[in-house]
C-alpha cells in the first residue's frame, strides 16, 4: 500500500500522493476493504471508460449478444433485420473490468448504396472505439458484406474479435473455422442466445481493450480548444460560424440539412485561437432517417465526443423541442463542457420572449447550470458573449475540489440534511473524493443505498458550493458492508 501511495498520481487518478493518502486513511477508518476502495477510485478516476463497439449485418445477432455482455435484457431484440438504428451504450463488467458497450445498427443498402451505410458504420466504430466485436453469422459464413466490412476496420487499425455467431454445438465449430479466411484472426465460435464461449471471447476482449483509456478529451496542450457546434438542422451553425469567423467558410442555406460533414475551422476570437467544428445537424431520431442524414447523425455525435465544449444552437423564434433537448442529453451524457446559446434573438418580441423563459424553466430546467447567451448569428448580436461563456464552461469542466475540503463539506451536509429514514435505516455519506476532471467525477462512499433524490441534493449542493457552471458532474456512489481492518 505505501508503494502504491508514493508513486505518483498516475496510479490513482488524478489525487495527489497527500490526497490518496488522506483519503485512503479515510478508508481504513470506516472498516473497508482497501483493495475494493482502490479499484472503484480507479475506475472512476481514469477518465471516460473504455468502449467496445459491437458492429456487423443486420441480424447475425448483435442485440443478442450485448444483452449477454451486460449481463441483462435491455438492447431490443427482434428476429427481423435492422431493429437497432440508435446507437445504444450500456455498462458491463467481466473479470473485475468495466467497460462500455456501444450496440450498433447492422449494415444495410439504402439510398445511397451499401458502401455508404457501410462507411457510415465503419466511421463510428473508428471514431468512438478502443476496441471492436465484429459479429458473423457463422452458419451463413462470410458474405461480401461481411468481407467490406473487413476492409474498412482493417484501415481503421483498431483491435477486432470476431465473433462466430450461433454456434450452438460442437457441430458449428466448423463453420466457425471457415471464418478464418476473413483474415482477422482467430473466430471465437458463441451463442449468444445460449452463452455458449461468451466468456473466451470477453477474455479476449479484456486483452484488445486498454486497461485506462487515452484521455483524449482535452489532451490538448499546447494546442486550440475544441468546440463542437451542435443543434437542430437550420438553427444557424453554419451562420455562426461564418459570423465569427468574419468570412464565409461555411455553405448556408435555407434548405435545411446542408451541411453533411464536420468542418473543422482554427478562428481566432476574443484573442484566443479556437477549433470550431460545424456539424450536420440532427434530425429527429437516428432510426427514421435514411442514407446522408444517418450517417450525419453519427459524425455529429462523434464530434461531440471529440469535443471539449459543446455549444448548442437553439431557434429562439420556435418552442423548444424535444430534438433540442436530446442533443443537449447528447453533450451531457459524453461528459462535455456545455453552452447553451438561442439565436435568432433580434427576431423576438416582447410575448415570444416571455414565453421561451417559461420554456426554458420547464423544459430544461435540469441544465441550469449552463451558460447562457442570446445570440444573433445574422447580424453579430452580442457575439462578443460567446466566447466568456465558454472559458467559463471550460474552467467549470476543469474545476477540482481538494478531499479535505470536500469531506468537510459532505461532513456539514450529512450533519444539516440526514438521509431520509427508509425500511428502518438511515443510510449515510461516510466519506468522498474528487477522482478526475473534463468533467469533475465523484466517488461517494456510503453506509447504505443513497436514493436518486439525495443524489440531486448532493450535486445541487456541490454546485452552490464549489461553482462548476457549465459541466455536467458524474457522481457514483459505493455501498460496502463494513469489514475489520486487514491484518
Amino acid at each position: 500500500m505505501n508503494d502504491q501511495i508514493h508513486s505518483g498520481g498516475d496510479e490513482h487518478g488524478e489525487l495527489g500522493d497527500a490526497e490518496y493518502a488522506e483519503f485512503m486513511e479515510l478508508a481504513v477508518q470506516e472498516g473497508f476493504d482497501l483493495e475494493e476502495v482502490e479499484g472503484d477510485l480507479a475506475a472512476a478516476g481514469h477518465g471516460p471508460l473504455p468502449v467496445l463497439a459491437v458492429v456487423g449485418r443486420p441480424n447475425v445477432g448483435k442485440s443478442t449478444l450485448v444483452n449477454r455482455i451486460i449481463g441483462r435484457r435491455e438492447a431490443v431484440v427482434e428476429d427481423r433485420p435492422g431493429v437497432t438504428r440508435d446507437r445504444v451504450t450500456y455498462e458491463a463488467e467481466w473479470s473485475g473490468r468495466r467497460f462500455k458497450v456501444v450496440d450498433t445498427g447492422g449494415w444495410e443498402q439504402d439510398v445511397l448504396g451499401l458502401d455508404a451505410s457501410v462507411a457510415a458504420q465503419a466511421e463510428f466504430a473508428i471514431e468512438a472505439a478502443d476496441a471492436v466485436v465484429f459479429v458473423v453469422d457463422a452458419t451463413v459464413g462470410a458474405t461480401d458484406t461481411d468481407e467490406a466490412v473487413v476492409k474498412l476496420l482493417r484501415r481503421a487499425g483498431k483491435p477486432v474479435v470476431l465473433c462466430a455467431n450461433k454456434v450452438d454445438g460442437p457441430s458449428g465449430e466448423a463453420d466457425a473455422a471457415m471464418l478464418w479466411s476473413l483474415g482477422l484472426g482467430e473466430p471465437y465460435p458463441v451463442s449468444a442466445l445460449h452463452g455458449r464461449g461468451t466468456g473466451d471471447m470477453l477474455d479476449a476482449v479484456l486483452e484488445a481493450l486498454p486497461e485506462a483509456p487515452a484521455q483524449t478529451f482535452g489532451a490538448t496542450l499546447g494546442g486550440p480548444r475544441r468546440i463542437a457546434l451542435v443543434g437542430r438542422p437550420n438553427v444557424g451553425k453554419s451562420s455562426l460560424l461564418n459570423k465569427v469567423a468574419n468570412e464565409e467558410r461555411v455553405v448556408v442555406n435555407e434548405l435545411a440539412g446542408t451541411t453533411r460533414d464536420p468542418v473543422d475551422e482554427i478562428i481566432e476570437l476574443g484573442g484566443i485561437t479556437w477549433k470550431f467544428v460545424d456539424t450536420a445537424g440532427i434530425r429527429r431520431r437516428v432510426h427514421l432517417q435514411e442514407g446522408a442524414d444517418y450517417y450525419a447523425s453519427l459524425r455529429t455525435a462523434a464530434a461531440v465526443e471529440k469535443a471539449e465544449v459543446a455549444v448548442v444552437l437553439i431557434d429562439a423564434s420556435e418552442s423548444i423541442s424535444v430534438q433540442d433537448q436530446r442533443i443537449i442529453t447528447m453533450a451531457v451524457e459524453a461528459g462535455r463542457a456545455l453552452v447553451i446559446a438561442y439565436n435568432k434573438w433580434d427576431t423576438l418580441d416582447e410575448e415570444r420572449r416571455y414565453y421561451l423563459e417559461r420554456e426554458i424553466e420547464t423544459e430544461l430546467g435540469q441544465i441550469q447550470w449552463a451558460p447562457r447567451v442570446n445570440v444573433s448569428a445574422r447580424t453579430g448580436r452580442h457575439m462578443e458573449k460567446l466566447v466568456p461563456a465558454i472559458e467559463t464552461a471550460l474552467a467549470g469542466w476543469e474545476t477540482r475540489v481538494p478531499t479535505g475540503r470536500l469531506n468537510s463539506f459532505l461532513g456539514e451536509i450529512v450533519a444539516s440534511h440526514p438521509h431520509p429514514i427508509r425500511g428502518g435505516k438511515q443510510p449515510r455519506i461516510l466519506f468522498g473524493t474528487q477522482a478526475g476532471t473534463r468533467p469533475p467525477r465523484f466517488v461517494l462512499f456510503a453506509s447504505g443505498f443513497l436514493e436518486a433524490g439525495y443524489r440531486r441534493f448532493i450535486e445541487r449542493r456541490l454546485r452552490e458550493e464549489f461553482g462548476f457552471e457549465g459541466t455536467p458532474l458524474q457522481i457514483s456512489v459505493r455501498v460496502r458492508e463494513k469489514r475489520g481492518r486487514k491484518r
